[in-house]
């Protein structure tokens, strides 16, 4: 909870805490909190947090909006798993087009010392996603930008923190049964799918497609932070009217089988 599409930098820290320990409490399922700050003690607070209201491990990317080189970045990195309320594992999370990335080398520093139990790594990068798969066999690995989904967990990435998923469950979910049964030719179909949907919204700021579809979809995302520009509105009109129709296709693509 609280990722990038989450829009955590929106919430206070009391709300935030606020919101984990409401829905870590109405839940029967595991919860993974983001404790990403812009400061040591700010994460290290939403970790005491996290985990005094359940929650089952915790997300922490760089100290974000100020960008750091590699040194303060693993500074950071290693103090937050020395100081962090133990018993709950911590996962990095990579995330290079809102903060300063983690290069590769410390990233695998990081897990092979056990210091982190896995990584959601968003960057989209295929080759640094194929060198974190290389210690699959000990950390976990999860992938966080849709666009190498099916690729990554074709090759062993245990799973994903999917954005596209905040929207579309169904159509991740059934992509995801498609690759771990090895049904290539569904496969196939629904990463197509799924690439049709991210050339969407990637024609606008992030998160405002997701917030789109489920709007479309029924549910109340309210209102948008940032007020649209003409042309976002604009694209946003046409993808509600491209939407409205290429959905239900999926849906059908989806319960037929």
């Amino acid at each position: 909870m609280l990722g990038a599409t989450g829009e955590f930098p929106h919430f206070s820290i009391e709300d935030r805490q606020r919101l984990a320990e409401t829905i870590i409490a109405g839940t029967r399922l595991p919860v993974m909190v983001n404790v990403s700050h812009s400061s040591l003690d700010g994460a290290l607070e939403l970790a005491q947090a996290a985990k005094q209201a359940g929650a089952a491990a915790l997300l922490l990317m760089p100290p974000y909006f100020y960008r750091y080189g590699e040194p303060e970045t693993g500074e950071f990195l290693r103090r937050f798993a020395a100081a962090a309320p133990a018993g709950i594992p911590r996962f990095l999370y990579n995330i290079p087009f809102f903060t300063s990335p983690i290069p590769i080398e410390l990233a695998l520093d990081l897990l092979r010392s056990q210091a982190y139990a896995g990584i959601k790594d968003s960057s989209g990068d295929w080759q640094s996603m194929s060198r974190l798969l290389e210690v699959r066999e000990t950390a976990t690995i999860v992938v966080g930008n849709d666009s190498i989904f099916t690729r990554a967990r074709s090759d062993g990435a245990h799973g994903s923190i999917s954005g596209v998923a905040c929207a579309l469950p169904e159509l991740v979910g059934a992509l995801d049964a498609a690759i771990c049964s090895g049904d290539t030719a569904r496969q196939q179909t629904l990463d197509a799918r799924l690439h049709e949907f991210i050339a969407w919204i990637d024609t606008m700021p992030v998160p405002v497609g997701i917030r789109l579809a489920l709007a479309a979809r029924g549910a109340a995302p309210g209102e948008h932070p940032v007020p649209f520009s003409r042309e976002t509105a604009a694209r946003a009109a046409a993808f509600r009217a491209w939407f409205s129709s290429w959905w239900p296709a999926v849906q059908l693509e989806i319960d037929q089988h």
